[in-house]
């Protein structure tokens, strides 16, 4: 079972995602937080597979309560999704930079909120619609400037190649296509790049590429 945790102040948010989950074979909803210290006991009490959580919450806001939970060493497998009632959240740049795993708009239709919490388990991003990879390029182009490339001194040439088609949203699918390999391939290309570069997941592995210079925002089109 996928269990998921809900961290959102209106109740009624909360019974809503709730019962759509909960209806699902695969997925249970283990607990609730109406804020983010509450959030952060709760996933501390019930180590969750992925974290549901609201960016604007009394008390400790959801973008702290992401970051504690990113950074705690105790946590690494509890995987964090955003969720925002717009699209271009001034936040959402910040929480992907801060260790979640992307983010959902409170609209979304149900059957895409259900794969986005089965895909953000099996160790996706949600990196891949249009919108996001907008965002991602509306803030990597506000914020700091490049750091030293150096820090991709370790991959590859093709681990470069295939970090900077990461960067600009491409999946698995579409990597392997562009370079005429296998998704397998494609798959152990990306997965070998995060370990060495210490990417808690792809999301964060976008925010490197942009951050180190390797891909800009332009390039997106």
């Amino acid at each position: 079972m996928i269990r998921v945790l809900l961290a959102d102040d209106q109740l009624l948010v909360r019974a809503g995602f709730k019962a759509l989950l909960n209806a699902q074979p695969d997925i249970e909803v283990v607990a609730e937080a109406a804020d983010g210290q509450q959030a952060l006991a709760a996933v501390r009490e019930h180590r969750p597979d992925i974290v549901l959580m609201d960016i604007r919450m009394p008390a400790v806001d959801g973008l702290v309560a992401t970051r504690r939970i990113t950074e705690d060493p105790q946590l690494p497998e509890v995987k964090v999704v955003m969720l925002t009632t717009f699209e271009l959240d001034e936040y959402v740049f910040e929480a992907i930079r801060s260790g979640a795993s992307g983010f959902l708009v409170k609209d979304t239709e149900p059957e895409e909120l259900v794969r986005a919490v089965r895909a953000v388990v099996a160790g996706d991003a949600l990196l891949s619609p249009g919108v996001t990879r907008r965002l991602i390029a509306e803030f990597a182009a506000r914020s700091k400037e490049p750091a030293d490339a150096g820090t991709l001194s370790e991959l590859t040439e093709r681990e470069r190649e295939v970090m900077a088609l990461v960067g600009i949203g491409l999946s698995n699918e579409e990597i392997a296509r562009r370079l005429v390999v296998s998704p397998l391939t494609a798959k152990t290309h990306v997965s070998r790049t995060m370990v060495k570069l210490g990417a808690r997941d792809r999301a964060q592995l976008v925010v490197l590429a942009y951050e180190s210079g390797l891909v800009r925002p332009g390039w997106l089109g």
